[in-house]
């Protein structure tokens, strides 16, 4: 498949500034798979589509302040923290990239940091003088660049965000309550946790017009023993294993491929792909031409998915992080 096949035209007012409030007001179109069929309704509603047995998995990573500005001479400089490396030192992404060589000081308000090295992939190697905390205290809201409203840390949070290190929202979680959480549970639905977190590479732009040339980044995950345990418990019960997010659906992908339970994975999901372990899914609408688009289609097919997107632009949905969701079924 090309590139092109993922590409459709979205109306600018229809990417979603701000979350809804409630969070699970937002709406909810339900793909069935084998029916070809759509449905529209909200996303507190989700839980008449979910049976006794089936398991919820959620990504409980949690969205660090990533973006810092610091000076270089007269210069402002965006620094957009990617990965720890270790101690002292981040892989960060610099704006404008042209004024950050190798050697040089950048200058935060009562700190600073020296660029190491400039890395094959255009980021920086960035060398700091204080510890992550007091970095961290300097940071703000890692919002996508679409988004141009000014939102909170806490509402670019999951409510069961537990683990600190993505630099982007597990955004097909935002839709969830506590409320809604314990409502799902008490209807005999079980609910597990993973832990991916989630990196740039995700939503860089793929730029190969053959889509099998991309190569996504790596990115750390791990699937804690009892969830291990539950997924094997939902297999056994003929229930279904239902992933919140594309960073869950390549988790548990790549676990069924290796069997690993914690490493990187830089699995790459486009059509066509064989599932092996999740058997439905809760997803955001995603951007033309990304390689979370090419997820979904692996995954709904690409025909139908291509027809839910062109229903959902008709139908008014808001698209993207702050946006409505689908449930695949």
């Amino acid at each position: 498949m090309k590139l092109s096949d993922f590409d459709y035209e979205l109306p600018e007012e229809l990417i979603a500034q701000t979350p809804i409030e409630p969070r699970d007001m937002s709406r909810l179109m339900i793909l069935h798979r084998k029916t070809k069929t759509i449905e529209h309704r909200i996303f507190r509603q989700i839980i008449d589509y979910l049976r006794p047995n089936d398991l919820l998995v959620l990504n409980n990573t949690r969205v660090i302040p990533a973006r810092l500005f610091a000076k270089k001479n007269e210069s402002v400089i965006e620094v957009f923290l990617l990965r720890k490396i270790n101690e002292s030192l981040w892989e960060c992404m610099v704006k404008p990239g042209k004024k950050v060589k190798p050697g040089d000081e950048l200058f935060f308000d009562d700190f600073m940091a020296i660029c190491i090295e400039k890395t094959q992939q255009g980021t920086r190697i960035l060398k700091f003088n204080v510890t992550d905390e007091k970095i961290l205290s300097k940071g703000n809201t890692p919002l996508p660049p679409y988004i141009h409203s000014k939102v909170s840390l806490d509402r670019y949070q999951t409510v069961y965000a537990k683990v600190d290190g993505a630099v982007a929202a597990p955004t097909a979680g935002l839709h969830f309550t506590e409320e809604l959480i314990n409502q799902i549970k008490n209807l005999g639905i079980n609910i597990a946790e993973i832990t991916l977190h989630v990196g740039i590479g995700t939503f860089r732009p793929v730029k190969t017009q053959d889509i099998t040339q991309h190569k996504i980044h790596a990115e750390t995950y791990h699937i804690p023993p009892q969830t291990v345990d539950l997924i094997k418990y939902t297999k056994q019960m003929k229930a279904r294993v239902i992933a919140v997010g594309t960073t869950v659906v390549r988790a548990l992908e790549q676990y069924a491929i290796d069997g690993n339970t914690d490493g990187e994975t830089s699995l790459y999901i486009y059509p066509p792909f064989e599932f092996k372990l999740i058997d439905a899914m809760v997803t955001n609408f995603h951007l033309p031409k990304s390689t979370l688009l090419m997820l979904v289609s692996a995954f709904a097919g690409h025909d139908f998915t291509m027809q839910a997107y062109r229903e959902a632009i008709k139908e008014r949905y808001r698209f993207y992080s702050f946006g409505d969701a689908m449930l695949i079924l």
